[in-house]
């Protein structure tokens, strides 16, 4: 992990509060969340289902409204930029791993794949090309022109992990995304996925319960009731 105080951290959490609901439906999802990832960090999000942890990757994204408190992306605020400004940031410096994957039925894996690379200019051919090379390393290139319908959900997994890494963002953020696919493509997913989002001005945020990849952990961020708990260095230190 690579630290530097001089550029800040890659994310940037204080006094995070959001709520769903009103009156008695009302829901605290995020309860006064205090967290920090550096630069160059791989920094997983655990704890039990409900407790806030895809909440908080997708305010982080941009994708939710925060209700009050604090929340950078590099030193930008998503609350500070207007609706076409905040689209155009996050789609040149997020990557998002759905856990439900959210690929277009319509569209070959290649394609869903570019849709990034598309989304930021790149010509279709060249967006093309990039994304059958991405797919031939996550274990995919005889399956590049296969619709999701055709494919596995360990499979469709892979397509939604190219997808996040094809347009080389700053951050990755990712919900569960070792959890279809087994011990030996996880491995070498979350392999790729280190190589390509940590670095000096990346970052990588993973929520999961798969124990199998701690390893791959600089830091464990447990949440409980939409809290941040603790922070630790090491699996080891999660049992004690």
């Amino acid at each position: 992990m690579v630290r530097s105080t001089a550029n800040g951290d890659a994310v940037f959490c204080r006094d995070l509060v959001k709520t769903y609901g009103k009156g008695d439906t009302r829901v605290v999802a995020l309860n006064g969340v205090n967290l920090d990832v550096h630069p160059g960090e791989l920094l997983m999000l655990v704890g039990p289902s409900g407790c806030g942890k895809t909440t908080l990757l997708c305010v982080v994204a941009g994708i939710l409204n925060r209700d009050s408190g604090q929340c950078s992306v590099f030193g930008r605020d998503f609350r500070s930029m207007g609706r076409r400004e905040r689209s155009r940031y996050r789609g040149e410096n997020i990557g998002f791993v759905f856990q439900s994957f959210n690929l277009i039925p319509t569209l070959s894996a290649a394609e869903n794949v570019a849709i990034p690379l598309i989304l930021n200019g790149v010509a279709r051919r060249e967006a093309l090309r990039r994304a059958d090379a991405l797919l031939e390393k996550v274990g995919l290139g005889r399956r590049q022109r296969d619709l999701p319908s055709r494919l596995s959900g360990g499979q469709q997994q892979r397509v939604a992990i190219a997808r996040a890494m094809i347009h080389n963002p700053r951050l990755i953020v990712c919900d569960e995304p070792t959890s279809a696919l087994d011990h030996e493509t996880g491995h070498h997913v979350m392999e790729l996925l280190r190589e390509v989002a940590v670095g000096p001005d990346r970052a990588l945020v993973i929520v999961t319960h798969d124990a199998r990849i701690f390893g791959f952990a600089d830091r464990i961020a447990q949440m409980d009731d939409g809290r941040i708990v603790r922070v630790v260095n090491s699996p080891a230190e999660m049992s004690s």
